[in-house]
Formats: C-alpha cells, structure tokens, sequence
C-alpha cells in the first residue's frame, strides 16, 4: 500500500511534470494578468499593494477603445486583410507545395534553399523599396498594400510546410486516380487536397497569426485610421501625456481572442500537420 501511494506521489512530482506545470504559469500568469486588468478601473491598475482580481468590474475600458478610439474599425481591418491573405497563401501554397512535393521538377533543390532563405529574411530590410513601389502604384492607405506583401512573407514557409505533408501522403492514391482518368489538377483537388487537411490548417493558423500581428509594414503603409490594424491601432491609443493602460489591455484582449481560438479548434491539426513535416522531407 506504501509502495502505491509513493509511486502515485512521484508521478505527480516528478520533474516533467513540475517542468509542464512551471511553463503552464509562466505563460498562463501574463494572459490571466492582462484579462484581469482590462476589467479594473484606471485607479485600481495602479494601484499599491496590486489588485489580484477586478473589484469592482468594469466594462469601461472596453467601451472606450470601441467608441472613443474606433477599435472596431482597426478590427475590421485586421480581419479584411488578414483572411484574404492567408486564403491567398493557401491557394497558391498549396499548389506550389504539390509541385515540388509530388511533381517531377528541374532545379527543386535550389528553389526549396531560396524559399528557406526568403522565409528567414528580416522584412525591416526590404521597408524602404516597398513603400517606395506602394507609393508609385498608388497603393498607401489601402488593404493591397498589406495583403500583397503579407502573401509574399508567408509563402516560403507555407510551401515548406505543405509540400513536407504532400510528401507523406501515399502515392498509390495518386496513381489509382490517374489510372481512372484524372488530370493532374483533378487529382490534386479531390484526392491530395483532402488527405492534406491537417497541413492545410498548420499554414493557415500560422499565416494567420504573422499578418494578425505584424506591426512594421501595417505602420508604414497605411498611415490613416481607415485602414490601419489592431497592432498599430493600439500603439496610437492615448497621447503623449497620458497612457490609457485599462483601454490597451482590454484591445489586446479582444485582439487575442481570434488567435486563441484558432489554436484551440484547430491544435490537433495543426501538431499532425508539424509532425508529418517533421518526420520526412
């Protein structure tokens, strides 16, 4: 019986299970802080000894970001170019991905370098000449001058990510559709395609969060608050004087919210589709 309950014990102290479970606060503590704060009023987010928990709740904070500082247009901006960009991504990554998975291809092998290279490639580097193309085409302050962009950065991972799934899938099946009489882009549709799911949503959550967040091309290209986005939304909140904490953690919620639901939907899609690509190509 004390052999039982001591095994019981070490299983529940062992030391990858205290590891799990220091990671789990250390990043669960921030996301609790930022909710609780959002809903504190501005005396109480100051003040000393700290508050733990909202007393009393209020739903201030949120108001103000919507009405005051139109929150809900930078949202509405940040959906309009961050879906069309990752369906842009999906389509066209998908195709690329099948081509150089599955498709006999001259030159694959320093493509797929060039595409890791582009994937890596610090964007503050390439500001400069793309403001100056945007503006000679008349594009700043407007939702192309981001979607284009933002389908170009992700692109390279996207094709490494699904043409490393389109890798796994077993050939026969491709074969036997062939053998029916399907074209090429027949195949790719009704039989790659489905099997690739799991591939499909890892690029799709991650293409999501990198337009959803990003903050350097958002502010450079749309400089006016009809098209500008949630992260530089929130980095113009307030003025010089005075910095409104309680409205910037009550945005930040609201603007976390889409991203945690993708991940928590989609988090058993999107491990299948890393562990395909981590186990060949």
């Amino acid at each position: 019986m004390r052999y039982r309950r001591r095994k019981g014990i070490s299983r529940i102290v062992n030391p990858l299970n205290a590891a799990v479970l220091g990671v789990s606060i250390f990043v669960l503590l921030p996301i609790y802080w930022l909710v609780a704060s959002s809903f504190k009023t501005s005396v109480n987010i100051g003040a000393s000894p700290p508050q733990y928990f909202p007393d009393p709740i209020s739903f201030t904070n949120y108001s103000t970001a919507f009405v005051h500082y139109g929150f809900g247009r930078y949202f509405l901006n940040s959906v309009v170019v961050t879906v069309f960009a990752t369906l842009l991504v999906l389509g066209i990554g998908s195709l690329a991905g099948y081509a150089m998975g599955r498709l006999p291809m001259r030159g694959k092998a320093p493509m797929l370098v060039t595409l890791l290279v582009i994937s890596v490639f610090p964007e503050i580097a390439v500001v400069s000449p793309l403001y100056l193309l945007m503006r000679d085409l008349g594009w700043l302050g407007s939702y192309q001058a981001l979607i284009i962009p933002y389908t170009a950065f992700n692109l390279p991972f996207a094709i490494w990510i699904l043409r490393n799934y389109f890798m796994v899938i077993p050939k026969e099946m491709e074969e036997t559709s062939r053998i029916d009489g399907a074209t090429t882009m027949r195949t790719f549709w009704s039989v790659i395609l489905p099997q690739a799911l799991p591939g499909l949503f890892t690029a799709g959550v991650f293409t999501f969060t990198a337009c959803w967040t990003e903050f350097l091309m958002a502010l450079t290209f749309d400089n006016t608050n009809s098209f500008r986005t949630i992260p530089v939304g929130i980095a113009l909140f307030g003025s010089p004087n005075v910095i409104p904490y309680g409205t910037i953690f009550a945005a930040s919620v609201v603007a976390v919210v889409p991203v945690g639901i993708l991940v928590l939907v989609f988090r058993k899609f999107v491990v299948s589709g890393l562990t395909a690509g981590a186990v060949k190509g």
